[in-house]
C-alpha cells in the first residue's frame, strides 16, 4: 500500500489518512482479472468483475460436496441447511449486524428485497403511506404503486423537516395506516452519500408520538465500495436491501436485512410459498399456518439458491484475502475518484470553455468519503457549448474498449433535477421518440441522460488516465472553430441540399433519396425515416446498431413502383436465405 499526497490539499497529512492508493491492485489485475486485460471497466455500480480465485474456490466447494435440497432430511440436504445458516450468520457479521437483533433473508437482488417489503406493507388492512427520496432508484419509486398515499421528498433538508414535523403534524398520523420511508444510502446516479442517521431519528420521533413509520434503506450502491455498520440496532434501518454481486462479482444474489423488532409488517404478506408454512389445507377449506421460528423461514419462498449461497461463502474468503476490508477499498476508490474528478474538471477547449459538466450537489467533496462515493456523473460539451450525445460517447468508448454506463440510470428524480427536466419535458421527449437506452438522447438541444463512471476495488490509476485521454482525443477542441453565420457568408449566398438520405429501418443502413423526387417533411421529420425497426423475437425489444454493429450491413430501399420496402444484407448469408 502506498500513501499518495496531493499538493492541492491544504493538509497533506490529514488527506493521507483518507486516501491510500492500493498498489497491489496492479498485480492483482494480472493474476485475478484476466477479463480486464486491454479493457477500461468503469461500470462497477452495475456489477463488479469477479476474480479467478473466487470461481476456483467456489468450484472446489461444489465438486467436493454433495448439496441436496434443504427441504429434506437426507445427509446431503442437512449439509445444505447447515451451510446456508452458517453463511447467513457470516453475511450478518459482514455488516456488523448482531443475529440477536437482525435476520437476513436471501433474495435474488436488492429489487427483490424491496418487493418483498412492499408485499408485506401492501397486505396491511388499512393500507400504507409511502415516502421516498428524490434520489431513489426506480425500484424504490415503484413501491408507490401499492401505497394508498405517497410523497416524493425533494432533498435532504425536506427529509429533515418532514421527520421533525411528525411530532406535531397530522400528516402520516395512524388513521388506520402504517408508513414506510425509503431512500438510497448512496445515489446510483452520481455517488452522493445520504445521511445514515435518518432511520434512528425517524424511529425516535415516531416512538415519541406513537406512530408506525418504518425505514427502508437501499444500500446496494454504498456497500459495493464502503462498509455498512449495523452494530447499533436503535439507529439501524428497519429494512436494508443489497446485492452481493455489486461487492464480489459473484454470486448473483441479494439480501434483505430486517431488524427483528420491526418484522411485524412483513407478516401481513398474503402470499406463501413452499418451505414457509407448517400446514396447508386445500380441499374443503382454506387454512394454513406460517412457520414461526424465524423471519427468514416465513419469507424465503421455495428452494433457496444453495449453490449461489455456497459461492457467497467463498466470496467472503476471497474478498478478504485480496482486499482486506471494505474500508481499504473505500480508501483506494476515494483516491481514484478524486483524481478522476480533478482531471475531468480541468479539461478546457481552446476558447476556455469547460469540456465536462460534472453533476453534484452543492455540498459535496470527493475528498470526503462520508458524503461522496467513487462515482462521477457528467455530460460533455463541444467548444460552442453544444451537448454531445451520450450514444456517440458510448460508441466511441466501445471502440477504445472502455466500458461505462449512459442514460437515465434508473434514477428519474436525480436526472430530472440535475438536467432541469420538468414532467412536461419528459412527456414531450417521450412523444418525440426518446426512450431509455436509445440514440435519440438530445431533445430540444438538451441532454436527457448522463455518462456515469463508477470505480471499484480493482480499478487502478491507468483506468483514470485512459478515460481522460479518451476525452482529450475525441472531445477537446484544440482550435476554436466558430460556426459560420449567414452574415459572414453574405446575404446573397445560395444554399441547396446536395443529397438527402433517410434510414427506413432504425439502426440499419441509409437510403439516398433520388434527386428527382420532392421529399415530404412531416411534423415528426422526414417521411419514411425510421418508419420500421427490427425487434428481438423473444423480448420484442427494438434492436440497435449500438448492440449489434452488423445491422449497418442491412441496406433498405423503398420501391415506389411496387409499393414495397426491399432489404438487402451486404454480408455473408446462408444459401437458403434470399439476397433480397
Amino acid at each position: 500500500m502506498a500513501t499518495v499526497k496531493d499538493s492541492h490539499d491544504g493538509n497533506p497529512s490529514e488527506r493521507a489518512t483518507r486516501f491510500v492508493y492500493n498498489k497491489n491492485v496492479d498485480r492483482l489485475r494480472q493474476q485475478e482479472y484476466p477479463n480486464l486485460q486491454d479493457t477500461v471497466y468503469l461500470d462497477h455500480a452495475g456489477t463488479t468483475p469477479y476474480p479467478n480465485s473466487l470461481v476456483e474456490l467456489s468450484a472446489r466447494h461444489l465438486m467436493r460436496n454433495l448439496f441436496g435440497n434443504p427441504h429434506s432430511n437426507s445427509s446431503s440436504s442437512q449439509l445444505s441447511t447447515r451451510r446456508i445458516e452458517d453463511v447467513r450468520l457470516r453475511a450478518l457479521r459482514f455488516f456488523k449486524a448482531d443475529p440477536d437483533h437482525f435476520d437476513l433473508i436471501f433474495v435474488a437482488n436488492a429489487t427483490a428485497g424491496i418487493k418483498l417489503v412492499m408485499e408485506g406493507f401492501r397486505g396491511y388492512q388499512g393500507g400504507f403511506w409511502y415516502g421516498y427520496h428524490r434520489d431513489a432508484h426506480t425500484s424504490l419509486i415503484g413501491v408507490r404503486q401499492s401505497a394508498t398515499q405517497h410523497r416524493c421528498l425533494g432533498d435532504d433538508q425536506e427529509v429533515a423537516d418532514w421527520i421533525q414535523s411528525l411530532s406535531h403534524s397530522r400528516e402520516n398520523s395512524n388513521n388506520g395506516q402504517i408508513g414506510l420511508f425509503a431512500y438510497p444510502a448512496q445515489s446510483n446516479l452520481n455517488g452522493r452519500r445520504l445521511p445514515l442517521s435518518w432511520p434512528g431519528c425517524l424511529r425516535d420521533t415516531c416512538q415519541s408520538v406513537r406512530r408506525n413509520i418504518y425505514s427502508l434503506l437501499d444500500a446496494a450502491a454504498l456497500v459495493s465500495t464502503s462498509p455498512l455498520d449495523l452494530s447499533d440496532p436503535s439507529q439501524a434501518p428497519d429494512f436494508t436491501v443489497l446485492s452481493f454481486y455489486k461487492i464480489f462479482g459473484l454470486p448473483d444474489l441479494g439480501a434483505l436485512i430486517v431488524r427483528k423488532d420491526s418484522g411485524v409488517p412483513l407478516s401481513y404478506r398474503k402470499y406463501f410459498g413452499g418451505g414457509t408454512v407448517e400446514v396447508v389445507t386445500c380441499m374443503n377449506e382454506s387454512w394454513h399456518v406460517h412457520k414461526q421460528d424465524s423471519l427468514h423461514e416465513q419469507l424465503e419462498d421455495g428452494t433457496l439458491p444453495i449453490h449461489s449461497i455456497i459461492t457467497l461463502d467463498a466470496a467472503f474468503d476471497v474478498h478478504e484475502k485480496l482486499f482486506g476490508s471494505l474500508q481499504c477499498i473505500a480508501s483506494h476508490t476515494s483516491f481514484l475518484a478524486n483524481e478522476l474528478f480533478r482531471k475531468l474538471s480541468s479539461l478546457r477547449h481552446a476558447n476556455g470553455r469547460p469540456v465536462c459538466t460534472v453533476y453534484q450537489s452543492s455540498k459535496f467533496s470527493y475528498e470526503d468519503p462520508s458524503i461522496q462515493g467513487p462515482t462521477v456523473a457528467l455530460n460533455i460539451q463541444n467548444s460552442r457549448g453544444e451537448w454531445i450525445s451520450n450514444a456517440e460517447i458510448e460508441k466511441l468508448a466501445a471502440i477504445k474498449h472502455i466500458q461505462l454506463r449512459t442514460g437515465g440510470l434508473c434514477n428519474p428524480g436525480g436526472v430530472s433535477s440535475f438536467l432541469g427536466l420538468q414532467p412536461g419535458d419528459l412527456r414531450r421527449n417521450f412523444s418525440a421518440g426518446q426512450r431509455c437506452g436509445n440514440e435519440n438522447d438530445i431533445q430540444a438541444g438538451m441532454p436527457t441522460g448522463v455518462v456515469r463512471l463508477s470505480l471499484g476495488a480493482m480499478s487502478n490509476i491507468q483506468d483514470i488516465t485512459a478515460f481522460v485521454q479518451f476525452v482529450e482525443e475525441f472531445f477537446v477542441d484544440r482550435q476554436c472553430r466558430p460556426p459560420p453565420s449567414m452574415s459572414a457568408l453574405g446575404a446573397d449566398a445560395n444554399f441547396y441540399v446536395e443529397s438527402l438520405s433517410i434510414y427506413p429501418i432504425k439502426s440499419c443502413g441509409g437510403w439516398q433519396v433520388p434527386s428527382s423526387i420532392a421529399w415530404e417533411v412531416r411534423p415528426e421529420g422526414l417521411a419514411w425515416d425510421r418508419e420500421w425497426c427490427l425487434i428481438h423475437q423473444g423480448t420484442r425489444a427494438a434492436l440497435s446498431q449500438k448492440r449489434i454493429p452488423r445491422m449497418a450491413l442491412i441496406r433498405p430501399r423503398i420501391d415506389f413502383e411496387c409499393g414495397v420496402l426491399r432489404v438487402r444484407y451486404n454480408g455473408h448469408l446462408p444459401p437458403s436465405v434470399p439476397d433480397e
